[in-house]
């Protein structure tokens, strides 16, 4: 058992900041949960409480079941991967994986072998001589990977571990460490702000803002079905458009009427109450070009191709910005005028003063 539960964590710093709010979450055994936020939102924080780096202002943290509120970090069965390495640079790969067992007091034959096996799960094996210096970003952090595993924790602790690599090997070593935590079958918590890293890892993701849990779930259940506009806008990338109008009853149907344009709600959020002041939350992806007048009529400011789609920047005839994701290349000019159409069965209403989301009437 390496289940992870936090109960009513919270963390005060100086008396006043309060970093982290009454967080309560499990990170399940055997799961990749990913803590996701942007800076300064309380994430890391988290991480360095479950490690014992950071003393609870308040709350309860359980590690297989045990409370672990007073248990210094070495008997908590944690590893933690940091962002900058924190190699040893008078130190060879080979030492650098070994020195938690030597301090620990590992059997030496033991430590050879355990060194070994986890430098050839990671591709290091030709690389045990080598000082931190000789090696290159992706190599550096394997070896930290290595330093982590060798110990064979219960709990591997990722704090945005793969933010200092270039684009292309960030993808690379993502993959490659899902593929080791699934093989291992290690619990595993991992930090970032990025949220495609979030999406492509995660079992679950746990969604962080100012301190406070905003939503946890399945990375496509939050994407498809977030809980409040900041979890629908930051799992995004480009984020949601966002118009304030209202929801207005004609007949048996229901409008969204603001500035920007009006249209018929006829997907599942027509099924809810009309509202006098809403704000509609509308993926890219869920915007096209329309062929009649039926939308968002707008002006396009910028088309990026991207390879097999691209996204279109336009402004709204309320000055509201706008993105639409579309396949392959459209051939449009600045400036342009255009309709954006949204898709009925994928909009988002939100309440215009909490940013709760308002839910179908069933």
């Amino acid at each position: 058992m390496a289940e992870v539960r936090l109960e009513s964590v919270t963390k005060i710093f100086d008396k006043q900041i309060r970093a982290v709010e009454q967080v309560s979450l499990e990170a399940r055994d055997h799961e990749f949960l990913v803590l996701v936020g942007p800076s300064g939102c309380g994430k890391t924080t988290i991480l360095r409480m479950i490690a014992g780096l950071e003393e609870l202002s308040s709350g309860r943290i359980y590690i297989g079941g045990r409370l672990v509120n007073q248990e210094p970090p070495k008997d908590r069965g944690v590893a933690m991967v940091f962002q900058n390495y924190a190699l040893y640079p008078h130190l060879t790969v080979y030492d650098n994986i070994a020195f938690g067992l030597r301090m620990a007091g590992t059997p030496k034959a033991e430590i050879e072998a355990k060194v070994k096996q986890t430098a050839a799960m990671l591709h290091l094996s030709g690389y045990l001589d080598r000082k931190p210096r000789a090696l290159s970003g992706g190599q550096r952090q394997r070896v930290a990977l290595a330093r982590a595993i060798v110990k064979s924790p219960q709990v591997f602790l990722f704090d945005e571990p793969l933010s200092n690599l270039d684009a292309q090997l960030r993808t690379q070593t993502r993959a490659e460490l899902k593929k080791l935590q699934q093989q291992l079958g290690t619990t595993a918590i991992y930090v970032t702000h990025d949220r495609v890293e979030a999406m492509t890892l995660g079992d679950r993701i746990a969604v962080m803002n100012q301190g406070r849990l905003q939503q946890i779930g399945e990375p496509l259940k939050i994407y498809d079905d977030p809980d409040n506009l900041f979890v629908a806008d930051f799992m995004g990338s480009p984020g949601i458009n966002k118009l304030r109008g209202a929801v207005v009853r004609k007949g048996r149907m229901l409008f969204f009427r603001s500035e920007a344009g009006t249209f018929p709600l006829t997907g599942p959020e027509g099924k809810g109450l009309a509202q006098p002041e809403v704000i509609l939350g509308i993926r890219p992806e869920h915007l096209r070009i329309a062929s009649g007048n039926r939308g968002l009529p707008a002006s396009i400011e910028l088309v990026e191709q991207l390879g097999g789609e691209s996204l279109i920047y336009a402004r709204g005839q309320d000055d509201t910005k706008l993105v639409a994701k579309v396949e392959g290349y459209p051939k449009l000019d600045r400036s342009r005028r255009i309709v954006l159409e949204p898709d009925p069965r994928a909009l988002f209403l939100f309440h215009s003063q909490t940013g709760h989301r308002l839910r179908p009437v069933s």
